[in-house]
């Protein structure tokens, strides 16, 4: 048989059904098949437009405290000049670009000249600067200090201007005034929770990573006053940490998956207990026994978290820093969240970092389980391509409520605004793309924005209610 007589030409078609066959065929396929009455040009203007005008919520910062930023001493301000914005996560890709460690460690130091810095990084410079780390940091020191582009001879206007800038009010100015962000969620790293002097800027996860990885017990007993001496001790501490800060916090959060799969399983007190006793007590216990003890404190804790109505955020994709990051454990990450979506489906899941790069499985996770939501913190800036592409199938696979578009993920505030500026690009992007292949139509598209900026985060996260309770908090 000619491979010819196989093709049926779209006119043979037509001939064959009939006008009003013909007719209903159209109809069917949609808006796809018609003549849009906007212009690509159009199309675009209107996107940008509505996207600029709408206010992002932030799931995912590490925010140090603003007072602490002003006053510069804190072990993570590695120097107190414009190398702070290169100090997180464009230091890991200065890194794998080769940058020597003592070169490295001169670059970050508050013992090298601000200005002589630019002698240190220019060979690495145009290396980075167009990873999406380098652009954030470029996009902030534009908007911020009104210099276009990072060199010798406007580094010295940047360190003057980023002095200038280091002021009380700063994080209003460049996260409300300049970014369009209507609040943060910041997983503070240095306390499993923050009593913060900005609580309704700066709303807090309860990190419950040391409650079931380890467990940390040094950082969650004193302040609970609790002296644990067995595993119903431990609870006891857990619980205070909930019952305290349950109600003022916004979700739970665990990196756990940087050191493990997540393949928590459901294990009873009983089966934890005598492991966890000879732990406390110094014993040397088995990695079978290691993982009884964090998988039975895992499910406590989003029982727990459950009961106070918080999400619970889990780390999934990509690791931060560089040589050190095994793919093999990573791919199993989509699997062993649908687990625990099955396991658990009262629990409302936020899986972060859209699990990079294994994303289309994350996709298919989130179609799939109701409680399953997909966060784009961090993803932006690991890669602003991937997070188009990511963005563009999700919109056309799973539901659009399910998807949160913006999280900083930085140390300093700075970058977070060269972040917010590349995720709005990438979020007009994917929609005037939609929009020009005809998988959505330019109402559809303008409709999505704002529940994918702030919408969907706001009802997730029960803004509304933690503002109220956030007006007045009991450390203020």
């Amino acid at each position: 048989m000619s491979p010819n007589k196989d093709k049926i030409s779209r006119r043979s078609t037509m001939k064959g059904i009939g006008a009003a066959g013909s007719a209903a065929m159209l109809g069917a396929m949609g808006p796809w098949v018609k003549t849009s009455h906007a212009s690509q040009a159009d199309v675009r203007q209107q996107i940008e437009q509505r996207i600029a005008e709408t206010t992002l919520v932030d799931t995912h910062e590490h925010l140090i405290e603003e007072e602490v930023r002003v006053k510069g001493e804190h072990h993570r301000i590695k120097a107190n000049d414009w190398s702070m914005l290169l100090s997180h996560y464009l230091d890991s890709d200065m890194k794998t670009a080769g940058m020597p460690s003592d070169q490295f460690n001169a670059f970050f130091s508050n013992k090298t000249d601000p200005v002589k810095k630019w002698d240190i990084l220019e060979p690495y410079w145009y290396a980075v600067k167009n990873t999406g780390y380098g652009q954030a940091v470029e996009l902030a020191i534009r908007e911020l200090y009104n210099v276009d582009v990072l060199s010798r001879d406007t580094v010295k206007t940047i360190q003057e201007r980023y002095l200038q800038t280091i002021k009380p009010g700063f994080y209003k100015t460049i996260l409300k005034d300049k970014a369009g962000i209507e609040s943060c969620q910041v997983n503070y790293l240095e306390a499993p929770f923050s009593e913060t002097r900005q609580p309704l800027l700066l709303m807090q996860d309860i990190s419950f990573i040391g409650m079931h990885m380890g467990p940390n017990i040094g950082a969650y007993a004193p302040k609970a006053g609790i002296e644990v001496k067995d595993l119903s001790d431990w609870h006891r501490v857990i619980d205070w940490w909930f019952e305290k800060y349950g109600p003022y916090a916004v979700a739970v959060k665990s990196q756990a998956a940087y050191s493990r799969q997540l393949d928590f399983e459901d294990i009873p007190a009983e089966k934890a207990e005598n492991a966890f006793k000879r732990k406390l007590h110094g014993e040397d216990i088995s990695g079978d026994e290691r993982k009884k003890i964090e998988d039975h404190l895992f499910w406590y804790c989003v029982r727990k978290a459950n009961e106070y109505n918080l999400p619970v955020k889990l780390h999934t994709g990509y690791y931060a820093g560089q040589n050190g990051m095994p793919l093999s454990r990573i791919q199993g990450n989509p699997a062993a969240v649908t687990d625990l979506c099955k396991h658990s489906p009262e629990t409302r899941f936020v899986f972060m970092h859209i699990c990079y790069p294994y994303y289309e499985e994350m996709i298919a996770a989130a179609k799939h389980y109701t409680n399953c939501h997909i966060d784009m913190c961090w993803s932006w800036i690991i890669s602003p391509v991937a997070g188009v592409n990511f963005l563009k199938q999700y919109l056309v696979t799973a539901p659009a409520n399910k998807v949160l578009t913006f999280g900083g993920d930085y140390i300093p505030v700075e970058p977070v605004l060269g972040h917010a500026i590349i995720a709005r690009k990438g979020i007009a992007n994917a929609l005037i793309q939609l929009v020009d292949e005809q998988w959505v139509s330019l109402d559809n598209a303008l409709e999505l924005i704002s529940p994918i900026m702030n919408g969907n985060a706001r009802k997730m996260f029960n803004l509304s209610e933690k503002e109220q309770r956030l007006k007045n908090p009991p450390w203020m």
